[in-house]
């Protein structure tokens, strides 16, 4: 198997390397708060409540629930992902109003320990949460302005390492100063809420702001016309309808988060999808793989249900919607 080469930049040269940093105490993990014994909750309601804490890049923060003796104490936990955002990347503020619904939740690190949590957060009203144009034309120094966008070559990200280069195209009047490679930070990669991947030589469109150091960074990077640089963008993802099929978790790789489904013998796929998994199968024969002709869909873990993640196991029932890409055919929308 071949691995990626990434370019040797100067601070590479560094790892290895022994470093002295001060020691510090490990800080054990703390838990959102548990569900008291007996509890129950209507998770289809919408309730209200204000921003107490967020902090944005850990992606957690905490909800004043305006609805008295809903939840313990009247304060709720809120994880990134179950924001509804038109941001890059989802984050609340403090003392920002919003409107939920409140789950329950198995630990991802203690399966027995059952949490409460926000889900779906959202303006009061059920409108997307946008903040960071606003924050971004208070705090940001552009190049040309704000909403004027550049074209260049993405030569790579790693989100290893948050961050990658983008050579503009020739050709704009821009001050001589703004250098040709530029950089961009993880939080530019406009990833349509969700973690940017691993990504080279691809067409993009982005704007320029300077930092308090005088640098020249990317700003909101996209595809070109504005397009998120989804996984589902990047590989042309195309759902196949909401009819839901059946099947069993065959294997599950927790740690990277990707996995297989063996559909049920009397599923029937779309035709599509069939010729898409023989594809497959045919291409990694060709690799020197010993795989068989089973129906099997692949799927990531942000492929699966919100409650649906802490229980993935191999030999789990499931059922799914089904997808085809430029890789082959995936299952998505997986539930228990």
């Amino acid at each position: 198997m071949q691995h990626r080469q990434f370019p040797q930049l100067p601070w590479m040269q560094l790892q290895g390397q022994q470093q002295h940093r001060p020691w510090r105490p490990h800080q054990p993990r703390r838990p959102p708060q548990g569900a008291p014994p007996g509890w129950q909750v209507d998770q289809t309601a919408r309730y209200t409540g204000t921003v107490s804490y967020y902090q944005k890049w850990k992606g957690f923060g905490f909800i004043d629930v305006a609805q008295r003796g809903i939840v313990p104490n009247d304060h709720l936990f809120v994880h990134w992902k179950q924001i509804s955002s038109d941001d890059r990347f989802p984050f609340l503020s403090k003392g920002l109003e919003v409107e939920f619904n409140i789950v329950t939740w198995n630990d991802f690190h203690n399966r027995s320990l059952v949490t409460i949590r926000a889900k779906h957060v959202t303006m009061i009203g059920g409108m997307n949460i946008a903040l960071q144009d606003d924050l971004d034309a208070q705090h940001k120094s552009f190049v040309g302005g704000q909403h004027l966008r550049y074209t260049g070559t993405l030569k790579f990200f790693t989100p290893k390492h948050g961050f990658g280069y983008v050579t503009m195209d020739q050709g704009y009047d821009v001050d001589p100063s703004v250098p040709l490679e530029l950089k961009v930070e993880k939080e530019e990669v406009n990833a349509g809420g969700g973690q940017p991947c691993f990504m080279e030589n691809l067409a993009v469109e982005f704007g320029i702001w300077r930092n308090n150091k005088g640098e020249y960074l990317v700003y909101n990077m996209t595809l070109p016309g504005g397009h998120p640089l989804t996984q589902d963008a990047l590989e042309n993802r195309i759902s196949m309808g909401v009819q839901s099929y059946t099947g069993k978790v065959s294997i599950w790789n927790w740690r990277n988060g990707w996995g297989f489904i063996k559909c049920t013998d009397d599923v029937t796929l779309p035709p599509r999808v069939l010729a898409k998994l023989a594809m497959q199968v045919q291409a990694a024969r060709q690799r020197g793989r010993n795989v068989s002709d089973e129906k099997m869909l692949y799927f990531r873990r942000a492929d699966c249900a919100f409650n649906a993640v802490s229980m993935l196991r191999q030999g789990l029932n499931v059922h799914f919607q089904v997808y085809i890409d430029d890789k082959g055919a995936g299952a998505c929308d997986v539930h228990c």
